[in-house]
């Protein structure tokens, strides 16, 4: 529950941060007046009379307009000088996400939570955990010459994952992995060699790197989730295709990391049970 503050303190702590605005906007009084519409004596009243009562609302949102801050600020309701639409700003990021294996942006957020619980929703297989022959029938037709040097960057990835000090907590809908194993859906023409391939490669991170790594699969059915990470307590960010949604609000944190701890909890397929299944996927494609 918030504090009440005296009337007659909340005047003088309005009058000390109309000031301190005001000297940080540059304006003078005669521009504030023009810009909130109100008389010059009124403002030079709000600023240095220590009798003054607080104006009505219209004219503490004008001044608060006008010199770049929040009304909330002003009356000492936050701590916040911002404005809502910066504060709106600072806390969504809209970030171009191109069809490429190495992406800086993600990489840089990869960096920033080295060491905090890295919780990931992929789009398909996890590109960090794919072999090159899956990265190359999968990229090589957008990356043209680039491919090798982005795969390459992809494995180096891998390595910098094991190094970094983060565990890694991933959900896949059952479908994902199946259809992979199948050569359908997404991975149709993939032939069955980098199939098994790919599979033993899975099964084996997924047995070494575990408890740092865990893979977690849900019945899509009855859950359902966009493309997400969440950076630990940092940020969450969605895939959006073109590009990616960024919060960095600490309650919509919380929200998708309780999303997603939903389906890890509810999970059909376990990250302990996780190498088994990939190994009874693998066996099946050779018979």
């Amino acid at each position: 529950m918030r504090e009440n503050i005296d009337k007659r303190l909340r005047a003088t702590q309005f009058r000390d941060r109309l000031n301190r605005a005001l000297r940080d906007s540059g304006l003078s009084q005669s521009a504030l007046a023009r810009a909130t519409g109100v008389d010059r004596s009124t403002i030079s009243q709000l600023l240095t009379d220590e009798g003054a009562r607080l104006p009505n609302a219209h004219v503490v949102g004008a001044c608060a307009t006008a010199l770049g801050v929040s009304a909330d600020w002003l009356l000492s309701l936050s701590d916040r000088p911002e404005s809502a639409a910066e504060l709106l700003a600072s806390s969504i990021a809209m970030t171009e996400a191109p069809r490429a294996l190495v992406d800086e942006r993600i990489y840089e957020w990869h960096r920033e939570a080295a060491g905090y619980k890295i919780r990931h929703v992929p789009a398909t297989l996890p590109d960090m955990l794919k072999t090159r022959a899956v990265l190359e029938w999968e990229y090589a037709p957008h990356l043209g010459r680039t491919a090798d040097q982005a795969i390459g960057a992809s494995e180096d990835r891998l390595a910098w994952m094991r190094q970094a000090g983060s565990d890694y907590e991933i959900a896949m809908p059952i479908y994902e992995i199946d259809s992979f194993a199948k050569g359908v859906g997404y991975y149709e023409g993939l032939s069955a060699e980098i199939r098994i391939e790919q599979l033993e490669h899975l099964e084996r991170l997924t047995t070494q790197l575990y408890p740092r790594l865990r893979i977690y699969l849900y019945d899509a059915k009855r859950l359902y989730s966009s493309p997400l990470t969440i950076f630990g307590p940092l940020l969450c960010v969605f895939y959006a295709g073109s590009h990616y949604m960024a919060f960095r609000d600490r309650e919509r944190v919380e929200t998708y990391t309780g999303h997603f701890d939903r389906l890890v909890r509810e999970a059909d397929i376990t990250a302990r049970q996780m190498p088994r299944r990939v190994g009874a996927l693998r066996a099946q494609i050779g018979l």
